[in-house]
């Protein structure tokens, strides 16, 4: 069995590690890596294909930095090309984003049968291109892998019930793998001289709150606010594409002192960061679940969100980009207790999905 998996962009690193190193003990299964390039930084690529022992890309297609259209039309046609050649049995994408769409349809129109990983999702909010990207994939793929119960409903409103499994988060058995290796000597923690829950961690990379330079002034604003008020500082490794935009504003670093500007950081870092960290600041999905699972309170600075059932348990907010609702919930946050709540399966989602593709 001949399986090409089409990755792009870091998430996507972290959930083939899992299904890559079990294909690796299958003598009969053969994978083909396709990286896209849609992460191209360095420490956004490179540095997760060695710290998660990933086997190097068979192809890599460097493209990035186009329009969506540009940049999906540019992959369709790359990745067509290599599959004719390696004519697979199965074609896995993961997620919702650019690289996810483009591996579908151009497996989907040679009647390569697609696996969906992390299947079901909906923030329906369709200004969010990766809104798009999952409910096209959704619907043109074969098998359906879900990560929660709510995203299995979902799949079923929208009459797509064949091949549907409920498998649990691919995720979360990549967070308890790693998170056993992730506290070393020359950790981001220790180099930055970080103590435990003595520092808040901030991630920022959707366009829509990454092109407005007025919002993330006035998000920096409210967080040296915060700082004065309760004495945590903040790290914030930057996604190259803010930092750019930061740079372009002629944006004043010195004048945000609380705030620990850093590159990107490699996973086991990420995770040792969030395990330490007193409350989570993001606008990512991954990092939503992995500051449940780390057991630290998360404000998501978006007006909705996939993970829904993160909402029910009082360990995760919404406040978008408002200051005043950013605030309130750090203030909230500063006591909360932690649960033990499992939400996401039992870390064994990569064998069930590798046993249904046999």
């Amino acid at each position: 069995m001949k399986i090409v998996t089409i990755i792009g962009a870091r998430p996507q690193f972290i959930k083939a590690s899992v299904l890559s190193n079990l294909i690796k003990n299958e003598s009969h299964v053969e994978e083909v890596i396709i990286h896209t390039g849609q992460h191209f930084d360095s420490m956004m690529s490179d540095v997760f294909f060695n710290d998660l022992d990933i086997p190097k890309p068979k192809y890599n297609l460097n493209i990035s930095s186009l329009s969506h259209g540009a940049m999906t039309g540019r992959m369709i046609e790359e990745i067509e090309k290599i599959l004719i050649d390696e004519k697979p049995d199965l074609t896995l994408v993961y997620g919702d984003t650019n690289s996810t769409l483009s591996g579908a349809l151009a497996s989907s129109k040679l009647h390569i049968p697609v696996a969906h990983i992390e299947s079901g999702l909906r923030s329906f909010n369709t200004n969010m291109p990766e809104e798009i990207n999952r409910k096209l994939t959704d619907h043109i793929s074969k098998y359906l892998f879900c990560p929660t119960l709510q995203s299995l409903k979902n799949l079923l409103k929208e009459n797509i019930v064949d091949n549907v499994e409920l498998v649990g988060d691919i995720m979360y058995d990549s967070f308890l793998h790693y998170s056993k290796l992730s506290n070393r000597e020359y950790s981001t923690n220790n180099l930055l001289n970080l103590k435990p829950k003595d520092y808040c961690l901030l991630t920022l990379h959707r366009q829509e709150n990454t092109n407005n330079f007025s919002n993330i002034y006035s998000l920096f604003i409210i967080l040296k606010i915060i700082s004065n008020n309760y004495g945590y500082k903040f790290v914030f490794p930057m996604h190259p594409r803010i930092a750019l935009f930061l740079m372009n504003n002629n944006f004043n670093f010195k004048e945000f002192e609380n705030i620990q500007f850093i590159s990107p950081v490699s996973y086991l870092d990420m995770i040792e960061l969030e395990k330490n960290s007193k409350i989570i600041l993001t606008d990512s999905g991954g990092v939503q679940k992995e500051a449940f699972w780390a057991n630290v309170p998360c404000i998501t600075l978006r007006e909705e969100t996939e993970w829904v059932e993160l909402l029910n348990t009082g360990m995760n907010i919404l406040t978008g980009m408002y200051c005043d609702e950013i605030f309130k919930a750090f203030s909230n946050f500063i006591s909360k207790e932690s649960i033990d709540l499992n939400l996401y399966g039992d870390g064994k989602t990569g064998q069930k999905i590798l046993d249904c593709l046999r």
